[in-house]
């Protein structure tokens, strides 16, 4: 009875220093992820359910602006060819296709339209990474990419967040939104007056320092906004309390 008691304290023991291990395990962790990721979560969000809702008609509208107002330039340019050829004055559609044709013979015309090429890119990326992961409401609406703009660094999109969304969120999905669009990182920001308002940076390279943002990302994403933290920068410290001790043989 003696032996079977003692060798009940020490299972009891060893449960308590795995149950410590186990609590300084927990507490890296969640230092290293807050917990209002919602890959904590773990119940099944009911939104998921309702994530193929159809968006209203002036909501495409504003999220294919760019490809409406190519289309329709492609279209202009294409009508003005075709009559100037049908009237025999090319005068006209010569000058409207060298206008057209000019950004693609310098260097800097050929930045500047891949750069904003890579800004539809990202806005359509951002906007499904919302539709696949939680950021969207129970009726399926995502965050409005209200305007995005080269920088530097890469972009820098400016969202308006929709009810039950925060800046936290784009935060703790930071990941999935770095894949999507091939970046090396994102950083998010929030307005410190607005909190619905939120600065999403896609960063693909290293800019030179003071180097200001051209445009409109200058009216975003400056002194007014405050950095959200980055969680995957924090990693579980190591516990050295506890030492695994081999028995030597001999």
């Amino acid at each position: 009875m003696q032996c079977q008691e003692m060798q009940c304290q020490d299972v009891q023991c060893q449960d308590v220093q795995c149950q410590e291990a186990q609590g300084e395990g927990v507490r890296g962790r969640c230092r290293a992820m807050s917990p209002r990721n919602p890959r904590n979560n773990p119940y099944e969000s009911a939104g998921e359910v309702l994530a193929g809702h159809r968006a209203r008609a002036l909501v495409l509208l504003w999220r294919w602006r760019t490809e409406i107002a190519l289309l329709f330039l492609a279209m202009t340019v294409m009508t003005a060819t075709v009559n100037a050829a049908a009237s025999g004055n090319w005068l006209p559609s010569l000058l409207l296709t060298s206008a057209v044709s000019a950004p693609a013979a310098t260097r800097l015309g050929r930045g500047w339209v891949t750069a904003h090429a890579w800004c539809v890119i990202s806005r359509h990326r951002i906007q499904r990474v919302c539709l696949e992961t939680p950021m969207h409401t129970r009726a399926g609406r995502i965050p409005l990419v209200l305007w995005i703009s080269p920088i530097p660094e890469g972009e820098r999109a400016l969202i308006l967040t929709r009810a039950g969304i925060c800046a936290e969120d784009f935060e703790a999905f930071a990941g999935e939104i770095e894949a999507a669009c091939a970046a090396r990182r994102v950083r998010v920001l929030r307005h410190r007056r607005y909190a619905t308002l939120v600065t999403v940076e896609i960063v693909r390279r290293e800019a030179a320092p003071g180097v200001a943002a051209p445009g409109l990302a200058r009216c975003y994403g400056g002194p007014g906004w405050t950095p959200i933290p980055s969680t995957r920068d924090l990693e579980e410290p190591h516990d050295t309390r506890h030492h695994l001790v081999l028995p030597q043989v001999g």
